[in-house]
């Protein structure tokens, strides 16, 4: 474990990862913080939490982009903070996903992509990949709006693989996206299943879980079979993973 992480005896199952202790690539028109080893970014502490296997925290320069590239047989799960972005894929699909908003790719057997910022601001997003419980199979995407009023105080499942939440967006992964807004001293709880592993990410704001701070940015990689109170201490916006 890095140096930098938090984890004492009283929070076991709490692990901080402070912004500052991310991978970290500029590419000038990219400015990307990895919260797992990515790239050129390795670090054999931080492969994968359970089936999450990257989390990149991007700022992609005005009319710039990711060119077509090809993925599969990962799920892709776009969260953006500010601006927008508008994707492209060998499947015929486009679409321009706003701030608070979200789109998912399953790349299955195989998908060609791009997403580009042309807007005329940076465009700030999470990037997330899943595991999916399956391999192969024909690729999808889709996107929708999840208007932050809805998520105040509570958790919102913006992306799911179970059945049950016909409001989220579906993945391939025993996994659901979540996200929620917190005013100060409003606290939400969430219970992490036995053998499940959480990855959560304060956008904006800063929080308490359990007695362990997080400021904006920071990873807090939380283990199974516990429930966490999250406190903000800041309004905070955040999105949390909860998977296999």
């Amino acid at each position: 474990m890095l140096a930098t992480d938090t984890k004492t005896a009283a929070n076991a199952g709490i692990e901080r990862r402070p912004f500052a202790s991310l991978g970290h690539a500029d590419h000038g028109w990219l400015d990307a913080r990895h919260h797992f080893s990515f790239a050129n970014y390795y670090d054999p502490a931080r492969m994968s939490w359970g089936a999450i296997r990257v989390w990149n925290d991007d700022a992609i320069a005005p009319q710039t982009g990711f060119p077509p590239h090809p993925h599969r047989d990962m799920e892709i799960v776009t969260y953006v903070r500010t601006g927008a972005i508008t994707h492209q894929d060998s499947m015929g699909n486009q679409g321009r996903t706003e701030a608070g908003d979200v789109q998912v790719m399953s790349a299955g057997s195989g998908v060609r992509h791009a997403e580009y910022n042309l807007e005329n601001e940076t465009t700030t997003l999470f990037q997330i990949w899943i595991e999916p419980t399956r391999t192969g199979g024909a690729p999808s995407w889709g996107a929708k709006p999840f208007p932050k009023g809805d998520r105040s105080g509570q958790f919102v499942t913006l992306a799911s693989g179970f059945a049950e939440d016909t409001d989220a967006l579906p993945i391939r992964a025993e996994a659901r996206v979540m996200a929620a807004t917190l005013k100060a001293a409003q606290s939400a709880t969430h219970t992490i299943g036995e053998g499940r592993h959480v990855y959560l990410v304060p956008a904006t704001g800063a929080i308490d879980i359990n007695g362990v701070r997080f400021d904006a940015r920071d990873g807090a990689a939380l283990s199974g079979g516990q429930t966490v109170t999250i406190t903000a201490i800041a309004d905070a916006e955040i999105v949390l993973v909860d998977a296999n």
